[in-house]
């Protein structure tokens, strides 16, 4: 398999873990958002430490990933990133806006077209460019007619389109990079939850085991994708990557109107309906070239 071909798989598999995710929020009804968040970034450590030995692989050499200052520093970047799009991704999730995490991740392949563009000087085609226009066109109907910005989805949106440009300059193996982008954040998590926990507040803690272990389970549901994801943007193109990325929102926009009977009004079936006019008109036009383009090479 090609390196570029290996990298749209990992980013498929990544995407559709992703999308089925809302299922799992439907566990926790009302959720703390904040200790949601710390549990998962706590857990996440011990569950990356079970996948090295599981994969019986060498632990990391620390000294070796702290003198790639470059890639340290853009892992540390990227998991303040991640924090802020997962941060506004739970406050939808647990608040019955699973529409609006939808939204936030049809506008998000838009952003990280526009990365593979000024950063990569990527090229796109006709087909890109019209999905580029039709997806502006939606999201500006939207904010039109409700006269507001969508703040959710914007900021996971941005948040992730940063996110996938930081790791995109991390040399780390997909384990490492994500051992650091834990590790950089399990401070502020563990002061965090300790302060929770000393002042009688935690819900996670102070609730049956049951409820704990699903605040823990987040950890390990959201780090495979992210692993998947990791893989992917090392070979893969930017461009293509922001195209794939349809397919998450799109399994949340079924899961959100079609099992959680969410209201899917006149103005995003326009604004929805534009966006997926230029996503057909992107998939018809690959489906339809004869000539593949060359393989990246392999970084």
């Amino acid at each position: 398999m090609s390196p570029t071909r290996f990298g749209n798989v990992m980013a498929a598999v990544a995407f559709l873990l992703w999308g089925a995710m809302p299922l799992y929020y439907q566990f926790l009804p009302n959720a703390a958002m904040d200790e949601l968040l710390a549990l998962r970034i706590l857990a996440s450590l011990p569950f990356l430490l079970l996948v090295l030995q599981l994969r019986k692989a060498k632990s990391p050499n620390w000294a070796a990933l702290i003198a790639d200052k470059r890639s340290f520093l853009f892992a540390g970047i990227a998991s303040v990133m991640m924090c802020v799009s997962w941060s506004a991704f739970t406050w939808a999730m647990t608040n019955d806006r699973v529409l609006d995490a939808s939204l936030g991740y049809f506008i998000n392949p838009l952003l990280v077209i526009a990365l593979g563009v000024v950063a990569f000087n990527e090229k796109l085609s006709l087909g890109q460019k019209a999905a580029v226009v039709f997806g502006t066109l939606g999201l500006s109907y939207q904010i039109w007619q409700y006269g507001e910005l969508p703040v959710a989805a914007l900021l996971m949106a941005v948040g992730f389109a940063l996110y996938g440009w930081c790791k995109r300059h991390v040399k780390y193996d997909a384990i490492s990079s994500l051992l650091v982008e834990t590790i950089v954040l399990l401070p502020i998590a563990a002061i965090y939850m300790a302060y929770k926990m000393g002042s009688g507040t935690s819900v996670a803690v102070s609730g049956d085991i049951s409820t704990l272990l699903l605040y823990l389970g987040a950890a390990p549901v959201t780090l495979l994708p992210l692993f998947f994801f990791s893989e992917a943007v090392k070979y893969a193109q930017m461009s293509m990557i922001g195209f794939m990325q349809y397919i998450e929102p799109s399994l949340q926009f079924v899961l959100a109107v079609a099992v959680f009977g969410e209201t899917f009004d006149n103005v995003k079936t326009v604004s929805f309906g534009l966006i997926w006019l230029g996503l057909a008109i992107s998939i018809i036009e690959s489906l339809v070239k004869v000539k593949p383009k060359p393989d990246l090479p392999q970084h």
